[in-house]
C-alpha cells in the first residue's frame, strides 16, 4: 500500500494502462463529470505510517498529477466532484469531529460545510452529485442516516434504525482541554457519571486510544465498544479520553510529534490531563484507573511501568516489547518507521521504549485482554507483560479470546470483554 499507481483496465481487451508513475501512494480516484480529469489523493514519499496526503487532479489520459493546497489535517478523504466539475468534495478529521469541505480545483480555495456539533461519517454522493448522504451521531443521540443538498447544507434524517433504542440516561460528555508540561494544548473528551453533582471527588478512568494516529471523536457513548463508556458512566465513573500528541485531527506536526518518543511527551500529555482533573477537585487521586487497546495497550503498560498511582489497569492487545513485536507482527515496517531504525541498527531505542523492559517494581493490578488470532499484535505480546507482572507477584489476570483477531467482532466475545473491563474497575476502584 505504500506504493500504488492509478491504471485503466480495458474490459474488452484486458489491457492495463498506467496513468501515473510518480512516487507516493494514490487512492480514491474519481472521474470528473465530463470524464476529462481524474481526482485522487496522493501520499507523501516515502509513505509514512502516521500518514500525510494531498488532493490532486490529473488528465484522464494520464500524466503528472497537480497537487492542490494542503488541507488542515493533511489526511483528506476524497468523496468526489461537484456537479459542475469545478470543485472536489472531501472530508477530514478535525479535532473531535469530522469536517466536510469543498475545494476549487483552480484557485485552491476551500469552503467548509457548517454541520454544527455533530460527528458525521461514511459520506456518499448521489449519481448527479447534487446531494450527499452520511451517518450522523451526537453524544446524546445514536447514529442515523441523513441526506442534504450540497448547494445548501440542510440535512434531513432518512432512517430510524435506532428509533427503538431504550431511553436510558447517558452521562454528559464534553470537550476539555489542558496544557502539557511543555505548553502544548491537549484536547480530550470527558464523560461524567449519570446524575453527577459537583462536590466530592469521584473515580476516574483514563482511556487511551490506539494508533497511535487514532483519535477520540464525539459520538454516542452507548455504542458497542471494547470499553463501554456508558456502562462506566452509569456505574459512577468519570472517563477521560485524551488525544495526546501523535493523534490525528490536529495537523501533521502534532501527528508526527511522537516520532522516536513513544512513552515520552505523549505520556506527559496523558498525565497532565489526569493531574488537571485532580487539581480541579473533580477526580479522586486514590481512585484512578487506566485502560487502552493496541497502542492504547502499549501506553497503559507504559503508564504502570512508570508510576504506581493507578489502582487498576486494563491492558488490551498491547505492544510491550518493540523488538519481538517487529519480528512477529504482520506490519514489520511499522515501528522502524516511527523509530527511524531497525532493531539491529538501534537496539537501545527499542529497549528504552519497551514497557515490558521497564516493568520492574510495577504494582498496579492488571487485566490483560488479547485475541488468540491477532496477527497485528501477536498474543505473545500479552503473554510477555502477563509474565512480567506475575513474576513480581502483581495481581494479574489474562483473558484470551478464541477466534478473534486484532479487533474482536463476535458479539459474545465483545460482550465478555466489556463485562470484564467493568468488573475489573469496579473491583479495584469502588
Amino acid at each position: 500500500w505504500t506504493e500504488s499507481e492509478l491504471a485503466i483496465l480495458n474490459l474488452e481487451s484486458g489491457e492495463i494502462r498506467l496513468l501515473t508513475t510518480t512516487r507516493g501512494a494514490k487512492s480514491h480516484p474519481f472521474f470528473s463529470p465530463d470524464g476529462k480529469q481524474i481526482a485522487t489523493t496522493i501520499s507523501d514519499h516515502p509513505t509514512r505510517w502516521a500518514g500525510f496526503a494531498n488532493l490532486a487532479v490529473l488528465p484522464a489520459s494520464g500524466g503528472e498529477p497537480r497537487l492542490l493546497s494542503e488541507t488542515c489535517n493533511g489526511s483528506p478523504n476524497l468523496e468526489g466532484w461537484s456537479d459542475d466539475g469545478k470543485s472536489l468534495i472531501f472530508s477530514e478529521n478535525i479535532g473531535t469531529l469530522t469536517q466536510l469541505s469543498s475545494v476549487k480545483i483552480t484557485s485552491g480555495k476551500t469552503t467548509n460545510y457548517d454541520h454544527g456539533n455533530t460527528l458525521q461519517s461514511e459520506y456518499k454522493l448521489n449519481a448527479a452529485r447534487t446531494h450527499i448522504g452520511f451517518r450522523r451521531v451526537t453524544n446524546e443521540a445514536p447514529v442515523e442516516a441523513f441526506v442534504t443538498p450540497l448547494k445548501k447544507f440542510n440535512p434531513v434524517q432518512v432512517s430510524n434504525a435506532n428509533s427503538g433504542f431504550p431511553g436510558h440516561p447517558v452521562g454528559r460528555t464534553e470537550v476539555t482541554r489542558w496544557k502539557s508540561p511543555d505548553g502544548e494544548e491537549i484536547e480530550g473528551l470527558l464523560t461524567y457519571p449519570i446524575n453527577h453533582k459537583p462536590g466530592s471527588p469521584i473515580p476516574l478512568i483514563l482511556n487511551i486510544h490506539g494508533g497511535p494516529a487514532g483519535v477520540f471523536q464525539q459520538g454516542h457513548i452507548a455504542s458497542a465498544s471494547i470499553y463501554p463508556i456508558a456502562a462506566f458512566s452509569s456505574n459512577g465513573f468519570a472517563v477521560l479520553r485524551p488525544n495526546p500528541r501523535g493523534s490525528t485531527g490536529y495537523g501533521k506536526r502534532f501527528r508526527y510529534a511522537n516520532e522516536k518518543d513513544w512513552g515520552g511527551k505523549d505520556y506527559q500529555d496523558l498525565m497532565a490531563g489526569v493531574d488537571y482533573l485532580i487539581a480541579s477537585g473533580f477526580a479522586d487521586p486514590n481512585c484512578i484507573g487506566v485502560m487502552g487497546w493496541s497502542y492504547g495497550g502499549f501506553m497503559t503498560s507504559w503508564v504502570i511501568s512508570q508510576t504506581n498511582r493507578f489502582k487498576a489497569a486494563s491492558i488490551g492487545a498491547p505492544v510491550v516489547n518493540l523488538t519481538s513485536f517487529t519480528g512477529t507482527a504482520d506490519i514489520p515496517s511499522f515501528l522502524p518507521d516511527y523509530f527511524g531504525a531497525q532493531p539491529w541498527d538501534d537496539p537501545d531505542i527499542y529497549e528504552k521504549h519497551s514497557p515490558v523492559l521497564q516493568m520492574k517494581g510495577a504494582t498496579t493490578p492488571a487485566l490483560i485482554q488479547h485475541c488468540e488470532g491477532d496477527l497485528r499484535v501477536p498474543i505473545s505480546q500479552g503473554f510477555e507483560v502477563y509474565n512480567a507482572l506475575k513474576q513480581q507477584g502483581v495481581e494479574v489476570r489474562m483473558l484470551v479470546l478464541p477466534r478473534q483477531d486484532h479487533g474482536p467482532r463476535e458479539p459474545r466475545a465483545l460482550l465478555k470483554i466489556m463485562q470484564t473491563n467493568l468488573e475489573w474497575m469496579q473491583k479495584h476502584l469502588q
